[in-house]
């Protein structure tokens, strides 16, 4: 700063040694409203947007800086001529010209200091986004793992009640329900606290389950379930079109003998459209219950505006509509 000051005013750029103790005279003044600038105003007043506070305090710092750039000036040409105040040929400025050099420089560092908060505050901003995205990302595992929790023992409870009517009968096809609630009890237990499972195995355990129902119902059921599976890489999130069959099965009545039930599941690499509907009595009015509520929580926590669901039923008849865009491979396997 001294030999810039000393260049600045130097006249035939001799560096003369009266030009360079004049810039001495000025360098306290100039470190002293840089100091007050960039240590004072703009992190306490600028950066905090106390804007009137900032205005104020800037006014009483240039009245200030200026009548002690006048002093500086003052004494130094004092101190150059032995107090007589000739004419210093060395120095060729204008009390304003050194004004708004000091100024300039002052202007210069705090625009250096006011980039370097805003590149620290953006660090800090971003390390809070960060964590708060984390909290909200283990918020969300957390609310999974609770509607898991209470998948587990509502679709179990509805199985066992059909394993229970064929054991009362003494079905000879109580062995293979076993095997088949066997399968399901691990899908259960291992399979769905895996993000994405392939889609293969829901509808494998779906047709599991709908092979328990069909020895319950006898030949009271009539399903139908239809599959257009157009790539065998797809993968969705675990349970996800179960808990609509289970509460088909539960909620379903007896239209003239028979719970007429049809299934239908189209997929493509981007999009999967599961479809099912169910017999019921016009009596018998849709009331939404934990495996449903459960559901809809799980398809916003899991696909947040990439699922449009349509429940809607009927005199005769209940219906489900839901409409996936998904990725071929999974995000997160």
């Amino acid at each position: 700063m001294l030999l810039l000051f000393a260049s600045v005013f130097d006249v035939d750029n001799s560096l003369d040694s009266k030009v360079i103790y004049f810039s001495m005279f000025l360098m306290p003044v100039t470190i002293a409203t840089t100091y007050v600038s960039i240590y004072k105003l703009i992190p306490d007043y600028l950066i905090t947007k106390r804007y009137l506070h900032f205005c104020i305090y800037s006014l009483y710092t240039v009245i200030i800086s200026i009548f002690g750039i006048c002093l500086s000036i003052f004494f130094a040409l004092a101190y150059l001529t032995n107090f007589k105040f000739e004419k210093v040929n060395t120095i060729g400025k204008s009390a304003l010209f050194i004004i708004t050099s000091i100024y300039l420089i002052v202007i210069v560092v705090s625009a250096f200091k006011l980039l370097k908060l805003n590149l620290k505050q953006s660090r800090i901003t971003k390390s809070l986004e960060t964590k708060i995205l984390e909290t909200q990302l283990k918020l969300k595992e957390q609310e999974l793992k609770y509607l898991k929790m209470q998948i587990h023992p509502h679709f179990l409870f509805n199985t066992l009640n059909t394993m229970y009517g064929s054991a009362l009968k003494k079905s000879d096809d109580t062995p293979e329900m076993i095997l088949k609630l066997s399968n399901l009890l691990d899908y259960l237990l291992y399979q769905v606290d895996k993000p994405f499972v392939s889609l293969e195995d829901e509808i494998h355990h779906i047709e599991d389950y709908i092979a328990l129902e069909k020895t319950r119902f006898s030949d009271t059921l009539n399903v139908s379930f239809s599959k257009d599976i157009q790539s065998k890489t797809i993968h969705i999130a675990p349970m996800l079109f179960i808990p609509f069959v289970e509460n088909s099965f539960k909620h379903g009545t007896l239209k003239d003998g028979v719970l007429t039930m049809n299934i239908n599941l189209v997929a493509t690499a981007k999009t999967i459209v599961f479809k099912i509907s169910n017999s019921k009595s016009n009596t018998n009015h849709y009331n939404e219950g934990i495996g449903l509520q459960n559901i809809k929580k799980r398809l916003e926590l899991l696909y947040p505006n990439r699922y449009n669901l349509n429940i809607i039923q009927d005199d005769s008849m209940f219906y489900v509509d839901l409409k996936l865009n998904i990725n071929s491979k999974p995000t997160n396997d």
